[in-house]
C-alpha cells in the first residue's frame, strides 16, 4: 500500500477551501459553545461600532447644523457612544479570550489526534515518509492553524460582519451612492477569487520544503558521526544548502503571493473614498445630503474598505492555514492495512505457525517472498540464513506481523495472525529487532516498557524476577544496574549494552515465539556466550527464530531455513546450509 504521503498529497483531488475549512471545523466540533460565545461578541461589537457611526453623523445634523449648535444634544449622544464603545471594549476583550482558549485547546487536540493516527499506522508508513517531515507536520502545521485559529479567525469574521454591516447601512442611506461606493470591492472580489487557489499552491510548497528541509536536517544530526567518520561535512553542507535554498526560493514565492493582496485592497480602498468624496459633494450641492450624513457615509466606507485591507492579510494566514491542513488531513485519512479480520477458527495443527503459499511485496514491483510454506514447531530452535537482501528480515516481520501477506496465510496456533488483536499477538511473539530502540529513561524503564506484570515490582523485585529468568548475568554488565541511565540517541551506553536490554525485555514477556535479527551482532564472543546459556534455560515450550550471520549462533539449531531470491528452504544439516550459503543458491 503506498503510504507516502508527498505522493497521496500530489495526486489527491484538489479540494476547495471551504470544504477543508468545514473538515477542521468538525474537529472541534466540540468547541461549539465557545465558538457561539466568540461569534455573539463579534455582532455586538461590530453592531455597537456600525451604529456609533449613524449617531455621529445625525448628531452633527442635527445639533451643529438645524438647531443650531445645541451642545446640550451633542453631549447626550456623546455619552450613550462612550457607553456604547465601552461594552464594544469589553465584547472585544470577550472574544479574544475565548478564541484564545479555543485555538490552544484545538493544538493540544489536533496534535494528540496525529500523534495517535501514527500510532495505528503500520511500519510500512514509516519507512516511506522521513521522520523529519512528519515532525514538521506535528509541530509546524499545527502551529499554524493555532495562529489562524487563536488570533485570525475571529478577525476574520469580525471584518466579513463589519464589512456586510458597513454596506447594508452604505446602501440604506443612500443607494446610489452606496452602490457607487461598492463597485470596487466587486473588482476585489473577482481579484481574490482568481488568485486564492495561486496563494494557497504557493504556501503548500512552502510547507512541504520546510518539512523536507526539517528532514534532512534530522537525517544529517542522526548520521553524524559517519559524516565525521568519512570526513564528509562538505556532504552535510551541500544537503543542506539544497534543502535551504529550495525553502529560500518557495518562502519568497509564498512571501510574494501573501503580500498581493495588502496593496491591490489598498488601491481600489482609496478609489471608493475618492468616490464617496466626489459623489457626496456633488449630493450636498444639489440639496440632497447632509453634511453630517456624508462624514458617516465616509466613515461606513472606512469601516467597508478597513476590513478590506486587513482581509488581505488575512486570507493569506487563511490560505496558509488551509495549506497545513491539507497535510496534516492527509494523515488523519490513512488507515492501516493490518486491519484485524473476523473469526476465530483453528485449523488442527501441531505447529505454532506456519506459512501457507506465503506470497509478498514491499511496492508490488517486486516480489520478495515467493509461494512460501513451512511450520515452525513448539520449543524448536530455528535459524534463518541467506546472503544480504535475501528476505531473512522480511520473513520475520511477517512472523511477527509487522506486514500482511499479499497472498497466502501466516497462521498462529492454528489462528490466521491477522485475527489477534495487537495486545494478545505480542504477548504470544516477542521481536529483537537487529537496531533496537531504546526510550531516554533508565534500564528499568526500557526493560518494563509495554509490560504490565513488573510495573509495580521494587528494583529489589524486578531483580529478583530477572535472577530467576536467568538474566542477572547480563544486568551485572550494567554499572548502576536497574538505574543505569539511558539516553535513545546518545552514547550513554554501548550499542551491544542497547542490545542486551532489548534481549531482557523480550524475554521478561515470556513469549512463545522468540525473534532474534541479528541480536547478537554488537556483542563480545562472551556475552554471546551468556545469552546461548540463557536462551537454552527458555522454557521447553518456547519456540525461537534466529537470524544471523556467525556460524557458532546457528550451528546448534534444530532446523536451518535457507531464505534467497523468494524462496524458504529446509537446509537439512548444518554444513548443507553453509554450501547452501557459500553458493547462493539450492544445493542438491
Amino acid at each position: 500500500m503506498n503510504y507516502n504521503l508527498n505522493d497521496l498529497q500530489a495526486n489527491a483531488p484538489k479540494s476547495s477551501t471551504w470544504s477543508s475549512l468545514g473538515k477542521l471545523l468538525k474537529l472541534i466540533a466540540h468547541e461549539r459553545k465557545n465558538l457561539i460565545l466568540a461569534l455573539i461578541a463579534i455582532l455586538v461589537n461590530s453592531g455597537l461600532n456600525l451604529e456609533g457611526v449613524l449617531i455621529m453623523g445625525r448628531t452633527i445634523d442635527k445639533y451643529i447644523f438645524v438647531l443650531h449648535k445645541n451642545y446640550h444634544g451633542v453631549l447626550i449622544n456623546c455619552s450613550i457612544l462612550l457607553a456604547m464603545y465601552l461594552v464594544a471594549l469589553l465584547s472585544s476583550y470577550l472574544q479574544t479570550i475565548l478564541m484564545g482558549g479555543v485555538g490552544q485547546r484545538m493544538l493540544f487536540t489536533l496534535r494528540n489526534t496525529i500523534f495517535n493516527k501514527l500510532q495505528l499506522l503500520p511500519v510500512g508508513f514509516f519507512n516511506q515518509n522521513k521522520a523529519g517531515d512528519l515532525i514538521s507536520r506535528i509541530n509546524n502545521d499545527t502551529d499554524k492553524l493555532n495562529q489562524f485559529f487563536s488570533q485570525s479567525l475571529m478577525q476574520f469574521i469580525g471584518s466579513i460582519v463589519t464589512m456586510t454591516g458597513a454596506g447594508i447601512y452604505l446602501l440604506s442611506i443612500n443607494i446610489k451612492l452606496g452602490a457607487a461606493t461598492l463597485v470596487p470591492a466587486v473588482v476585489i472580489l473577482v481579484f481574490t477569487s482568481l488568485t486564492s487557489a495561486w496563494v494557497k499552491s504557493k504556501n503548500a510548497r512552502n510547507l512541504k520544503s520546510v518539512g523536507g528541509m526539517s528532514a534532512e536536517i534530522q537525517e544529517s544530526l542522526n548520521n553524524f558521526k559517519v559524516i565525521i567518520a568519512f570526513n564528509r561535512r562538505d556532504y552535510f553542507r551541500k544537503k543542506f544548502d539544497e534543502a535551504n535554498k529550495q525553502n529560500y526560493n518557495t518562502a519568497i514565492g509564498a512571501g510574494i503571493a501573501n503580500n498581493t493582496y495588502v496593496p491591490v485592497y489598498g488601491l481600489f480602498s482609496s478609489l471608493a473614498q475618492l468616490v464617496v468624496l466626489s459623489y457626496g459633494i456633488y449630493l450636498i450641492s444639489a440639496g440632497q445630503f447632509g453634511m453630517g450624513l456624508l462624514v458617516s457615509y465616509l466613515a461606513y466606507s472606512n469601516l467597508f474598505y478597513n476590513p478590506l485591507r486587513q482581509l488581505a492579510a488575512l486570507w493569506a494566514s487563511f490560505q496558509t492555514a488551509m495549506a497545513s491542513w491539507d497535510r496534516i488531513s492527509h494523515i488523519l485519512a490513512l488507515d492501516t492495512d493490518l486491519v484485524i479480520v473476523e473469526g476465530t477458527d483453528t485449523a488442527p495443527s501441531k505447529s505454532l505457525l506456519e506459512f501457507r503459499n506465503v506470497h509478498f511485496s514491499y511496492d508490488d514491483s517486486k516480489e520478495i517472498l515467493h509461494n512460501i510454506s513451512f511450520k515452525l514447531e513448539r520449543g524448536k530452535t530455528y535459524a534463518l540464513v541467506g546472503p544480504t537482501g535475501g528476505g531473512k528480515t522480511t520473513t520475520a516481520s511477517l512472523i511477527a506481523r509487522l506486514y500482511d501477506a499479499g497472498k497466502g496465510t501466516v497462521l498462529l496456533d492454528g489462528r490466521d495472525i491477522r485475527t489477534y488483536g495487537p495486545i494478545e499477538r505480542t504477548k504470544k511473539i516477542g521481536f529483537i529487532l537487529q537496531e533496537p530502540f531504546l526510550f531516554t529513561g533508565t534500564v528499568r524503564e526500557n526493560i518494563l516498557y509495554s509490560n504490565e506484570l513488573y510495573v509495580n515490582h521494587s528494583n529489589e523485585q524486578l531483580e529478583q524476577v530477572i535472577v530467576e529468568a536467568n538474566l542477572g548475568s547480563l544486568l551485572a554488565i550494567f554499572e548502576k544496574g536497574l538505574d543505569t541511565e539511558v539516553l535513545s540517541g546518545g552514547d550513554s551506553i554501548s550499542l551491544g549494552q542497547k542490545q542486551l536490554i532489548a534481549f531482557m525485555r523480550a524475554v521478561l514477556r515470556n513469549p512463545e515465539l522468540l525473534i532474534l535479527d541479528e541480536a547478537t551482532a554488537n556483542i563480545d564472543t562472551v556475552t554471546e556466550k551468556l545469552l546461548s546459556d540463557i536462551l537454552n534455560k527458555l522454557p521447553a515450550t518456547t519456540t525461537r527464530v534466529i537470524i544471523a550471520h556467525r556460524l557458532n549462533t546457528i550451528e546448534n539449531a534444530d532446523e536451518i531455513f535457507f531464505v534467497n531470491s523468494g524462496e524458504v528452504i529446509l537446509a537439512g544439516s548444518f554444513d548443507h546450509a553453509m554450501d547452501m550459503l557459500l553458493h547462493g543458491k539450492r544445493v542438491s
